[in-house]
């Protein structure tokens, strides 16, 4: 269980909501760009939050059990898409994949959104295939949830937009157009309901959002290309380093992913030659995957794995539709290289490593200060380098600690007379560290200092100078 600034702002923000109805209208801010996620992701996790007495193991159980959902969801997907033995496969690699176990054993509103993808992709299959024209409720509650989850979320888009379209033609033919269009216009009304916090904060405060998204897309040499076809020399590298090394081979590199990102692409590419249907359950998984890898591509920004949640299930599902197809006549084959694949994953797996017990320590460095300050009102400082005071912060509030902010409007009512500092960094001098929460306090001295589990806690006090 991570818990560090990110994670304790979130829980920092639906504990108000829990507790003094502080309504919600934005989400976390994205890592890309000055823009700000919708906070669907803060609701989804309120309950869990209150259900686990406040505690921040409440959330994460919440993105486990999606993680393990979206197990059952791939099964029953590749099941009806391409038959048993491609669910096996599929569902069992999601299953043990070491970059799908470390993002799915945390609270983080990314985490949520390989199941979401997966349901709207799944949803709008229904839709054209059997014209189950109530599936599309699904499919914009879904959608929803993957746009606030992550903003490269719409790289899911033109997927959608391909089998609404297609939709629209084959009801057209059956007559069923008029039922069609009354179910769409329901589902963008329930999808611009969901949305909407987001848009009424924005309107609130300037147009901040919407300023920073046309600042993004049009900045477009720091940003994203303008040109799609300039982001096809990036996909084999997107595909083999990113996807097939993160989430096939369990983050194992050199030979492995090459040789498996080599037989996927071949297979698919085979498969495309000798298969004129139009669109059928795998030529939709692989445009799902053209189209994000183009998509990723035209970013001009590292692709961390957390990016592409929206393409998570698409390559196992290509994965179990392979297996699947070459099973009956070459299981010699299959069968050990998918033994090797899941003893790669098996190897990897990110459960069998020490845990870090980073929600543990903040508590007890919280109890430690609470106690050293005596309940008399203090300071408090963090010096991390990747790290940031709202987990910290959260535990304070929660137990209503006397914590105080320094204002340098108004120093003489917000600085105390204790300052404490949380040194992440090893070596750190809490005396000239720069940070504002210390900087704020003024000159000081070190009264006594504690060794917390490798992290260093300093009690500080004003240091009057001659």
């Amino acid at each position: 269980l991570p818990f560090l600034g990110d994670e304790g702002r979130d829980v920092r923000v639906v504990y108000r909501f829990l507790t003094q109805f502080d309504l919600m209208f934005i989400g976390p801010r994205t890592s890309i760009g000055d823009i700000y996620l919708g906070p669907l992701y803060y609701y989804f996790i309120s309950p869990w939050l209150g259900l686990f007495n406040f505690s921040p193991t409440g959330p994460a159980v919440a993105v486990a059990l999606t993680g393990v959902a979206t197990v059952g969801l791939i099964y029953l997907v590749a099941k009806e898409w391409f038959g048993k033995t491609a669910a096996i496969v599929s569902s069992l690699l999601y299953a043990i994949s070491p970059k799908v176990i470390d993002l799915s054993k945390h609270s983080w509103n990314p985490n949520i959104m390989p199941f979401f993808a997966l349901a709207c992709v799944y949803s709008m299959w229904r839709v054209w295939k059997y014209k189950e024209f109530k599936w599309l409720i699904i499919t914009g509650i879904s959608y929803a949830f993957v746009l606030q989850s992550h903003y490269l979320g719409l790289l899911l888009a033109p997927t959608l937009a391909v089998l609404w379209g297609i939709t629209i033609w084959t009801a057209h033919k059956s007559r069923r157009l008029k039922s069609f269009l009354i179910f769409s216009l329901f589902t963008f009304s329930l999808f611009t309901i969901l949305m909407s916090p987001l848009v009424l904060f924005d309107s609130k405060h300037g147009w901040h959002n919407t300023s920073s998204m046309k600042l993004f897309f049009t900045h477009r040499q720091e940003t994203v290309s303008a040109r799609p076809w300039n982001a096809i020399p990036d996909m084999w590298p997107l595909w083999k380093n990113n996807v097939v090394t993160d989430l096939l081979t369990g983050m194992q590199k050199g030979v492995l992913p090459l040789v498996v990102a080599l037989l996927t692409a071949v297979y698919a590419l085979r498969y495309l030659w000798k298969h004129k249907k139009m669109l059928d359950p795998l030529t939709l998984t692989l445009f799902w995957i053209v189209v994000g890898l183009l998509g990723l591509g035209s970013l001009k920004q590292n692709i961390f794995s957390h990016y592409f949640g929206f393409l998570f299930p698409a390559p196992f599902l290509l994965i179990g539709a392979m297996s699947e197809n070459l099973w009956s006549k070459r299981k010699w084959f299959v069968a050990p290289s998918l033994i090797v694949l899941a003893l790669f994953n098996l190897i990897n797996n990110p459960l069998k490593n020490p845990p870090q017990r980073q929600m543990q320590r903040v508590q007890e460095i919280d109890k430690k200060i609470i106690e050293e300050s005596a309940s008399m009102p203090f300071n408090f400082g963090l010096v991390a380098e990747r790290n940031y005071d709202e987990g910290y912060l959260y535990f304070f509030e929660l137990w209503y600690a006397p914590v105080k902010q320094a204002d340098p409007q108004h120093l003489s009512e917000t600085v105390t007379d204790q300052l404490f500092v949380v040194c992440e960094n090893n070596p750190c001098n809490p005396t000239t560290s720069p940070k504002a929460e210390i900087a704020h306090f003024g000159p000081t001295k070190i009264d006594k200092e504690w060794d917390m589990g490798g992290v260093k806690l300093y009690k500080l006090s004003h240091h009057k100078l001659q």
